[in-house]
């Protein structure tokens, strides 16, 4: 597949052909973790924010009605969600294709740290283009190593807060011993709340992000978490992130 402009000048036409590739980047397994993770975070907001400050009165007794106690279950199934969804992309991070594995969230390649500040420059819209990379630019894929450091503290926090009130025959009374270490239970409440406002504050940043680099690079970011698929030029294929390193030290796309 490919695209020709066609500039119109005083002399002849000039034609200036570009190909575009269509490349396969996130896998079903990256899609699938992504939404399960934004569905689950969303749920878990909304029920932990009632739990924490229960808003609606309900009339007659409260021995007729289980609304606190839907909420809570509604919570407890998201956090099962969302803790198998975390681990899963955990596991794929060392059994995906290129642009999933673990090595583009942590910049262990010398071209990648030197993309770092290049990124930081285009998001802060010092550089009018952005980074060639196909999948996570070096910034972003070290920005969600926080990200997943937040989701390791959520659920570790919202394990210790369950075992607290678990029932005696409950597997989750395993947890307790994370009561301590995360300071007692108040601190390891704070630290839930915070997170989750951390998280939503990165969604907004994750969907702005998404969309600037869908619409500058013209390469369907946002559509390719649907569908898995980007639209490139075929010479990020051979030269992934060229915008910003000396081509020489480039020779392939494994960055």
């Amino acid at each position: 597949m490919s695209t020709v402009a066609i500039q119109r000048g005083n002399g002849p036409a000039e034609e200036n052909r570009r190909d575009i590739v269509r490349v396969y980047v996130w896998e079903l397994p990256v899609r699938v973790t992504h939404w399960l993770i934004v569905l689950s975070i969303v749920l878990l907001s909304v029920t932990g924010i009632y739990i924490g400050h229960p808003f609606i009165n309900v009339a007659g007794p409260a021995g007729d009605h289980f609304l606190l106690g839907w909420v809570r279950a509604i919570h407890s199934y998201s956090a099962i969600v969302f803790t198998l969804s975390v681990l899963s992309r955990v596991v794929w991070m060392f059994r995906g294709n290129r642009y999933a594995r673990w090595d583009k969230f942590i910049p262990v390649a010398r071209r990648r740290w030197r993309g770092l500040w290049a990124a930081l420059r285009f998001y802060l819209f010092n550089l009018r283009k952005p980074p060639g990379f196909i999948g996570h630019n070096p910034l972003a894929g070290l920005t969600y190593v926080l990200v997943f450091a937040l989701y390791f503290l959520m659920i570790a926090t919202g394990f210790a807060l369950y075992s607290s009130g678990a029932h005696v025959d409950s597997p989750m009374r395993a947890f307790k011993f994370l009561i301590p270490l995360l300071g007692g239970l108040q601190t390891a409440r704070l630290l839930h709340h915070i997170g989750m406002w951390l998280l939503l504050g990165f969604a907004v940043h994750h969907v702005y992000s998404a969309l600037l680099m869908s619409v500058v690079e013209g390469n369907a970011t946002t559509e390719s978490i649907l569908s898995g698929h980007k639209f490139v030029p075929r010479e990020d294929l051979v030269y992934s992130g060229y915008r910003f390193v000396d081509r020489k030290d480039v020779p392939d796309a494994n960055v």
